[in-house]
C-alpha cells in the first residue's frame, strides 16, 4: 500500500512542475510581445517626430499638397490628324495622333467644349512647319510646347508666351507658369508621328 501514496507524491510533484514551466512559458511570452510593442511604438514614434521636424523645415505649399490628394490625370485622345506640310512643293503630309493630358476628368469634359477650336489651332501650327522642323527631337519638342500653349488660348492663356520682351515679359512668364496650373491640359502626348 505504500506503493500507492508515492505514486501520489510522485503526481503531486509533477503536476507543479509542469504548471510553473508553463507559468514561465506564458510569462516569456507576455514579456517578448511587450517588449515588441514597446520597441515598435518607439521606431514609429521617432519616424513621426522626423516627418514632423521635416515638415516645418519644407516650405507650406509642399504640405498643403500632401494633404490633399491629386487626382490621377485623365487623357483625351484626338483623332489622327494628317497635314500637308509648309515645304516648297507641297508634296510632304504629317499625320500626327495627339493625346491631350489634362487635370482630371471634369478638366476632360471643359476640354472636350473646345476641341474643335483646339483642333483647328493645332492644324493651323502643324501646317507651319516643314519635315525637316519634324523629323529633329527639338521639332517634336518644340512643336509639344506650341500645342500646350495653343491648347490654353481658349481658356485666357498663351498671351504671356507671345510677348518676348524687356524685364516686363519676366514677370509676365513667371506669372504665366504659375497661372498654368489653371489651365485644363497639362501636357501634350505623341501617339503617332508619321512624315511623308
Amino acid at each position: 500500500m505504500s506503493a500507492k501514496p508515492e505514486a501520489a507524491e510522485d503526481g503531486a510533484a509533477k503536476a507543479p512542475a509542469k504548471s510553473k514551466k508553463m507559468l514561465i512559458i506564458i510569462v516569456g511570452a507576455v514579456l517578448v510581445l511587450a517588449l515588441g510593442g514597446g520597441g515598435a511604438f518607439f521606431y514609429i514614434s521617432k519616424q513621426r517626430a522626423a516627418a514632423a521636424e521635416e515638415g516645418e523645415d519644407a516650405p507650406t505649399s509642399k504640405s498643403a499638397d500632401q494633404g490633399k490628394p491629386k487626382a490621377p490625370p485623365a487623357y483625351l485622345p484626338l483623332d489622327n490628324m494628317v497635314v500637308n506640310l509648309a515645304d516648297p512643293g507641297g508634296e510632304r503630309v504629317a499625320q500626327v495622333g495627339i493625346t491631350l493630358e489634362v487635370a482630371d476628368a471634369h478638366a476632360a469634359d471643359t476640354v472636350k467644349a473646345f476641341l474643335p477650336t483646339i483642333r483647328s489651332g493645332i492644324l493651323l501650327l502643324l501646317s507651319q512647319r516643314t519635315a525637316e522642323e519634324l523629323l529633329k527631337p527639338e521639332g517634336k519638342q518644340q512643336l509639344a510646347k506650341d500645342i500646350l500653349r495653343e491648347t490654353s488660348l481658349p481658356f485666357g492663356g498663351g498671351e504671356a508666351a507671345e510677348h518676348d520682351d524687356g524685364a516686363a515679359t519676366k514677370k509676365k512668364k513667371t506669372k504665366a507658369k504659375s497661372d498654368h496650373a489653371e489651365f485644363p491640359v497639362v501636357g501634350v502626348l505623341f501617339s503617332s508621328f508619321i512624315v511623308q
